[in-house]
This record gives C-alpha cells, sequence and structure tokens, in this order.
C-alpha cells in the first residue's frame, strides 16, 4: 500500500483501520494552549549579564520540568525560512511515482516515506517524510552526509535548487544548534563550551514533514505519541496548529509563532544530562480543510561518540554509556520510538543488544 492522502480521502468512505488510532490516543478537539518559554537568544549571545542570566534561568527551568522552549532573535535568516517552507511544496505535491526515486530503504535516515507503510501495520501517522543524513562540511568527510548531492542523485539536475536551499537550510540549523548547547552548558553549570564541542562535528538528521489534510482527523495523528530519540530538534512550523506536547498530564497545544522557532530536549540528551534536563512526549494532530507543513532539524553527535554526562553531572547514573549510532540502530530497526524508547532501549543495551 502507498499512502496517498488525496485518494484515500476521495475514494474510501472511511480512513482505512491501518491508519486509525485507538480511542486513548485520538485526538480530542479542545485542547489547552502551552504557554512555552520564550528565550531571546541574541540577548544571551550579547554577553549582557542581565540577559544571560534570564536566558540561563528561562532554559533551566523549561528543560528540568518539560523540555520545550522557544528561541527568538536565532539570526537564521527570515528569507531562508520562507523559501524552505515554500519550497517543500515541489517535492511534496509532486506525484507519487515521482516521490518514491528518493524512497527511503529499510534502515536508512535519508529518503523519501509515505507514511510508515512497509515498516508498520498499525497506528500509521497521516504524513509524508522527506529526510536527509547531515554533517557540517568542514568537519565532515562522508559526502553521503551531503543534503544537495543527496536529492540531486535521486531526483534528478531539476531538483539542484531545492538541493541547495535545504543543504543552505540543514548547515544554518546546525550552526544554530550549537549556541543552544552553550545556553544548554551554562544553565547546568558547566563549561560554556563543553556541548558545542562534543557536537560540533554532529550526524544529525534533517526532515521534511507533510501532513495533509484528512476528512477524519479525529480517527488518525499525524506523529504518533513519542520523545525525540535524538539530542536536541529544532522545529519550524508554518501557521497552520497541530504541534502538542504533554505537560502536567494533559495535551497542550504549541501554537506557530512566526518570529521563534520550537526547541525541544531529546533523549540523547537527556542521557548526557544524567537526566535532570527531560525529553517530553508530544505528537502532531491534523485537520480536514488545509495541509500542514514542517521542518525539523534533529541534532546528533558523531555516531561513535560516546554519551556520557560530564563530572560535574554524573553522580549515580540513570542511563549506561552509549554511542548515537547504537541508538540509532534500536530505533531504527528494533523499537517505534514512543515515551519509553531510552528505558527500553536502557535495557536492550543491558542485555547485549537482545530483548
Amino acid at each position: 500500500m502507498i499512502f496517498d492522502s488525496t485518494d484515500l480521502n476521495i475514494n474510501s468512505d472511511k480512513i482505512p483501520q491501518e491508519f486509525v488510532w485507538p480511542d486513548h490516543d485520538k485526538p480530542s478537539t479542545n485542547v489547552p494552549i502551552f504557554q512555552v518559554p520564550l528565550i531571546d537568544l541574541a540577548g544571551f549571545l550579547s554577553g549582557d549579564p542581565i540577559l544571560v542570566s534570564e536566558a540561563t534561568r528561562l532554559v533551566a527551568e523549561a528543560a528540568k520540568k518539560h523540555g520545550f522552549f522557544l528561541v527568538t532573535n536565532h539570526g537564521v535568516d527570515e528569507k531562508l525560512l520562507s523559501s524552505a517552507c515554500t519550497l517543500m511544496d515541489k517535492f511534496f505535491k509532486s506525484p507519487s511515482c515521482e516521490k518514491q526515486k528518493a524512497q527511503r530503504k529499510w534502515g536508512e535516515s535519508s529518503g523519501y516515506a509515505s507514511s510508515f507503510v512497509g515498516r508498520f501495520k498499525k497506528n500509521l501517522p497521516w504524513k509524508e517524510t522527506l529526510s536527509f543524513a547531515f554533517s557540517p562540511k568542514e568537519k565532515s568527510e562522508n559526502h553521503s552526509h551531503d543534503v544537495k548531492d543527496f536529492i540531486v542523485r535521486k531526483m534528478g539536475d531539476g531538483y539542484k535548487d531545492f538541493g541547495i536551499v535545504y543543504q543552505e537550510y540543514a548547515e544554518a540549523m546546525s550552526n544554530l544548534s550549537l549556541k543552544i548547547m552553550e545556553l544548554l552548558g551554562m544553565s547546568l553549570g558547566i563549561s560554556r563550551s563543553h556541548f558545542k564541542e562534543f557536537f560540533e562535528d554532529n550526524e544529525s538528521i534533517f526532515r521534511l514533514n507533510y501532513y495533509p489534510q484528512c476528512k477524519q482527523p479525529n480517527a488518525v495523528l499525524g506523529s504518533g505519541p513519542h520523545c525525540d530519540p535524538t539530542s536536541l530538534t529544532i522545529l519550524q512550523q508554518d501557521q497552520v496548529n497541530g504541534l502538542q506536547a504533554f505537560v502536567d498530564n494533559q495535551w497542550q497545544a504549541i501554537l506557530p509563532n512566526p518570529q521563534a522557532l520550537v526547541v525541544n530536549i531529546g533523549d540523547t540528551f537527556m542521557a548526557l544530562t544524567n537526566g535532570r534536563y527531560k525529553s517530553c512526549l508530544h505528537r502532531a494532530v491534523v485537520n480536514s480543510t488545509t495541509e500542514r507543513k514542517t521542518l525539523a532539524f534533529f541534532l546528533s553527535p558523531k555516531m561513535d561518540k560516546v554519551v556520557r554526562p560530564p563530572e560535574e553531572l554524573e553522580g549515580e547514573r540513570a542511563y549506561p554509556d552509549f554511542t548515537w549510532s547504537m541508538l540509532h540502530e534500536f530505533v531504527m530497526k528494533h523499537y517505534r520510538a514512543d515515551e519509553s524508547t531510552l528505558d527500553e532501549f536502557t535495557k536492550w543495551h543491558k542485555n547485549g543488544g537482545s530483548f
């Protein structure tokens, strides 16, 4: 089965059962609005002691409680953000046979995926994705992690400009994530440069998410409840509501803010902080009238780097040492990311890589 939302919306009386979620997971129409802390990144980077103190206080409070915050004055070019969002239509609104040229192979990070068709049989997400493995050019010899090269190789020279925009976008988000890592380091009372240096040679994932409209939006989910297994997620939303976080024992909506990017802590960074900072459960809902588009940069360490808290945060260890390649393999081949990924991985890891 190929996920073709147009066909499913027009030619089916009901959404196929594979996409229908259990009642306890189905979205409700009225959820409260989550007042996400707003961090002025330019203020932090200015070095002004008052602004630095305020930014580190706000981010520490958010990261200890739920792991979500917004960054404003982030320095990413507004034209780049706008064109990156608009350009998504070139790929996602092309025919299915065209998109299949970039089909993601099992166990790989890069490529096109129509829902999770082929990997899972139920609770399928109502979305399409185009993902890219990414490493900063100046730090990487791995040309398979070049966004532009990948898309041109798969889709042809007609996608060269597309590739150039998303290569620039991924580089900008990688640079931004390192600035946020300086803020997180200071907020934990450790060296400002510790996490920045740890992630400078990152091997990350950059993803375009396309959530088509659905005639039964209250039966499906765009993304099921999960915590990100990566380290830090930077999300650009369009102006369509859809992101929800599970905070204070209830789902709350994170409304689009055109002046800010959404940031959340992932499982790997929770392990790096020895559990001090939280990876938060979140999901995406869809609607019946319009599609929704987001761009997500998932910061991750170099594959072979050992994930271990700095000495200042050690104490009694919440999680064992591991590498990102081990956790990445776990979620790509053995486990569907949810709210228990890190705990289940820890058990799997202690068991020598078996259940």
